[in-house]
This record gives structure tokens, C-alpha cells and sequence, in this order.
């Protein structure tokens, strides 16, 4: 049965988790300003922190009797979630179906379309300018459509967070000891809302600071046409409710180009756009902080690799086609504004 075999694997998986037998690396990056460290989240079986997220809503949801062997699992994912998925309904013999958009990268979509039986793609932006509302649509369809499914809901689902309070948190404590700052790129919530929660109750001077990206609506900034995926949103998932933050730092797509070259040319880091995001905020914090006696311990999550990106975020061309985009947008707002 379903149940005996996911109890097997999941739980064996968490076990392993929890012993430290399977913990994400954690390096220290050169910065004259600060500790920095980085989470080496890409090093999870599926390739990002949404492993993480994965596993345990699958291992809740099956625990509970939400999932059984007729069950389909539909979910909307611009990709990490969506992988981490496929993953571990693959190891399950459990029929998974992620909704994605154009955004997906192309190997993202490929290794999708590999695991799973169906593959839905949206086309129709929403009213923000982005793809999730009518993912989300997409699903409610299928659910409807089909006769037993489950969603898992990553914006709203607590398991989403809990996974990461109790595993990704508890590692960062053991590996990084007291932390100053914490910078968590945001999108669907459940990342930042379990790390901080966690890493505030045992160092509760740290300052969490959310990374978001232009044209997300999370925070409150004006909706436009967003390219990356894996960071910001077309809505305030529920899960930000959760989320112990003390500062926002929004970071540009361009800043976040320039910060993923910066990192494999420094650091030799080949990281997603998300990673470059959290340290493209990193810099420009402290290049605006107050100089101190103290060195601050700063950490962030390396959330998934590059390998997916190279044909967006490491691609020359792409990234003039996106300076000169967003060239063109300021232009065009500067004489709105005029």
C-alpha cells in the first residue's frame, strides 16, 4: 500500500534530516564588511530548498490520510516546488501534475515533463503581470476535473513552514552558531516564515531581513512583469503572515544578474536567481550600514543552482534584452512621473 511505503521513505528521509546525516553544506564567503555565510540549499536530493517544503507536506498530508494511491497531486510552481514534487512522487508511485507558466526555465520544464504523466502551462498573464493567478485558477480546474486530488497549497500550507523550522532552521543553528542578520528571499512565504520563527527564538537580536524583487506585490510594491522565477508574487501569501521580519530590502532584476556574475566570479558560487537576489541585498545593506567595532554574522540560503538559469540569468544576451527592458520601463516612468 501507499501509505506503507511512503511511511518507509519519507519517515527514514526525515530521520536522516534530523541526525544531520543529510544536512545542506554551509561555506563562509570572503567579505570585508562582514561574516558572510551561505546555506548550500541546491545540495537537497530534488536540487533546492523546496525539498525541504516537499517532503514534509507529502509526509503530513500522507500521514493524515490526505493522500492515498488514487490520489493526484496538482500544484502551481514557477519550478523548485514543482521538481521537488515530481521527485518525491516519482519515489512514491504517486501521480503528480504541476500547473507552470513561461517563466519556467527550459530544463526546469523539461526534467518536469520527464517525471510527470501531465504537464499544464498556462499562457494569460494576470491582472499583475505575472502567471500566478492564473496557475492558481488552472488548479482549482483541475481539481475540480479530476475525481480525488489534493492541492498542496505551498502559499498557505503551515506544513510548508514547519519544515523549515525543523529542519533548514535547526542545521543553520547548529552550522552558523549566533547570526546578526538573516536575509531570506521571498515568494511563497513558507521559507522565511519557519527560519525566522526558529532563528528569532534562539537569537532574538537577529534581524531578519525579507528580499523581495521589483514588480512583486508581497510587500506592498506595484505590480509588473517579472522574468526570474523562485522569488516574489502576484499576491501576499498567507504564510508571509507567519514570518518574523524586521526590514525589506527589494532588489532588482538587473541587481540580481549582476549579483549571480558577481558570486561565480568571486566566489566561483553558480547559483539560481533567487541566491543572487539575497546577496545583491546583502551588499547593498551593508554598504549603507553604519560602521562598528563588530563584524556582523550575516547568513543567507543558496536556494537552488545555476545549471537551470543558463539560458536566462547567465546568458549575455539575455541579460542585455533585460537591461535594456528595464532601461526602457524607467524611461517611461520617469516621464509619467513628469
Amino acid at each position: 500500500m501507499l501509505h506503507e511505503r511512503a511511511e518507509q521513505f519519507l519517515v527514514e528521509r526525515a530521520r536522516q534530516i534530523r541526525s544531520g546525516l543529510t544536512e545542506t553544506p554551509l561555506i563562509a564567503l570572503a567579505d570585508e564588511k562582514c561574516e558572510i555565510f551561505v546555506k548550500l540549499e541546491f545540495c537537497n536530493p530534488s536540487g533546492s530548498s523546496k525539498d525541504r517544503s516537499a517532503m514534509w507536506i507529502l509526509e503530513q498530508a500522507i500521514g493524515r490520510g490526505e493522500i492515498t494511491r488514487e490520489t493526484t497531486v496538482v500544484e502551481s510552481s514557477s519550478g523548485n516546488f514543482a521538481l521537488a514534487m515530481a521527485y518525491y512522487c516519482r519515489m512514491l508511485g504517486i501521480r503528480f501534475i504541476p500547473v507552470i507558466d513561461p517563466n519556467c526555465n527550459e530544463s526546469t520544464e523539461a526534467q518536469l515533463r520527464l517525471l510527470c504523466g501531465r504537464v499544464e502551462k498556462v499562457a494569460a498573464a494576470d491582472a499583475a503581470g505575472g502567471y500566478l493567478k492564473t496557475r492558481l485558477s488552472r488548479v482549482q480546474d483541475l481539481l475540480a476535473e479530476l475525481e480525488v486530488a489534493y492541492w498542496p497549497n505551498q502559499y498557505a500550507n503551515s506544513d510548508a513552514s514547519d519544515a523549515h523550522y525543523r529542519f533548514t532552521a535547526a542545521e543553520l543553528i547548529a552550522q552558523a552558531g549566533p547570526l546578526d542578520y538573516l536575509f531570506v528571499g521571498v515568494g511563497t512565504g513558507g521559507t522565511i516564515a519557519g527560519l525566522s520563527r526558529r532563528i528569532k527564538g534562539a537569537y532574538p537580536d537577529c534581524v531578519v531581513v525579507a528580499v523581495d524583487t521589483e514588480g512583486s506585490v508581497i510587500f506592498g510594491g506595484p505590480p509588473k512583469k517579472r522574468r526570474i522565477p523562485g522569488i516574489g508574487s502576484s499576491i501576499k501569501p498567507p504564510l508571509c503572515d507567519q514570518a518574523l521580519i524586521d526590514e525589506v530590502q527589494i532588489v532588482s532584476e538587473v541587481h540580481t544578474v549582476e549579483a549571480c556574475a558577481a558570486m561565480a566570479a568571486k566566489y566561483g558560487l553558480y547559483a539560481g536567481g533567487s541566491t543572487g537576489s539575497a546577496y545583491s541585498a546583502v551588499q547593498d545593506y551593508f554598504a549603507r550600514s553604519r560602521p562598528g567595532v563588530h563584524r556582523p554574522r550575516v547568513a543567507f540560503l543558496a536556494a537552488d543552482r545555476g545549471q537551470a538559469y543558463a539560458g536566462t540569468v547567465y546568458d549575455p544576451t539575455w541579460v542585455q534584452q533585460l537591461r535594456a527592458e528595464a532601461a526602457q520601463t524607467a524611461g517611461v516612468e520617469v516621464l509619467a512621473v513628469n
